[in-house]
């Protein structure tokens, strides 16, 4: 396996995933509706017209599956919704159809998923992954998702679902819109649970489950030492040096301001990486306050 195809790669995980790959000998292209735009190697595709050039899928070996519109970016309006599942399942689905008709297939295909398969909230319940799929919008988003992209089992892939929490990063995501406002407070009872995962864990764990022959399915990746909001949100605002108040912000005020997005917010899951240790994968990060200070640059 040398040769491996990014969908989503112009994107905060994508292009450290693309950085990590390339310093270990591997060969990295993306899959962008605007390739002549982008500075690195790109094929085009359009979900919309269904087309997929041809000479990426000859080229690739693996596929690392990305792509997807922002959950968080704006409110959730019907057409919202709609793209939010068609940026997933869709593009899924069409790399699958592409394959299906030809006779070179990928060795490896490791997709994004969310740890939002579980619901949005599961209070303090220890979730692994025969844990049963919740019923609201996005953990019906996840599970379309995994099921689609588990159909390359059938081509004969190896095939690898990462349940991911929430991503820590200083260059966007979660972290840098918990930190935004010039004071910080935790949301609705702030006793909601946040399973979250350093950046650099992520990309390591991408890169073990395209070289680990034994990973196979779906597994959580978040790290086992999740944190309330309210603790999350302390801790983060003293290293980033921003003020913090106790005093949260009520749910109502997010759920006028939101919508049904506010659920992302108010919610949250604990997830066990059980699974994915066993496997042999080994966190880096795994202390909070130590994974922020890394963010941060801080000793």
């Amino acid at each position: 396996m040398k040769n491996i195809l990014i969908t989503g790669g112009s994107g905060m995980i994508g292009q450290k995933l693309t950085k990590q790959l390339e310093s270990n000998q591997y060969q990295v292209a993306w899959l962008s509706r605007t390739p002549d735009q982008n500075s690195h190697k790109s094929f085009f595709w359009d979900i919309t017209e269904k087309k997929v050039d041809q000479k990426a899928l000859e080229w690739c070996d693996a596929i690392v599956h990305l792509a997807g519109a922002g959950v968080a970016e704006k409110r959730w309006t019907p057409a919202r919704k709609k793209q939010i599942l068609d940026s997933r399942v869709d593009t899924a689905q069409l790399l699958f159809d592409h394959f299906r008709a030809m006779e070179k297939r990928p060795e490896v295909v490791v997709s994004a998923s969310g740890a939002n398969y579980y619901g949005l909230d599961n209070g303090y319940q220890i979730l692994n992954e025969d844990s049963p799929a919740g019923n609201d919008f996005l953990a019906q988003v996840a599970k379309k998702w995994e099921e689609t992209i588990l159909q390359f089992e059938k081509l004969g892939a190896r095939t690898v679902c990462l349940r991911t929490g929430i991503v820590l990063d200083r260059d966007g995501g979660a972290l840098e819109e918990i930190l935004k406002p010039p004071i910080t407070a935790p949301v609705g009872s702030g006793n909601q649970i946040m399973s979250w995962i350093h950046i650099q864990d992520l990309v390591n764990l991408y890169q073990f489950a395209l070289e680990e022959k034994n990973v196979s399915g779906c597994y959580n990746a978040a790290t086992s030492s999740p944190a309330s909001n309210k603790a999350f949100t302390q801790v983060a605002s003293r290293i980033k040096g921003k003020p913090f108040i106790p005093l949260p912000v009520p749910g109502f005020a997010l759920k006028l301001f939101l919508g049904e997005l506010a659920g992302v917010v108010l919610g949250g899951n604990h997830i066990s990486p059980d699974k994915i240790i066993s496997a042999g994968f080994k966190f880096k990060h795994v202390d909070l306050n130590e994974a922020l200070m890394d963010i941060y640059g801080k000793k």
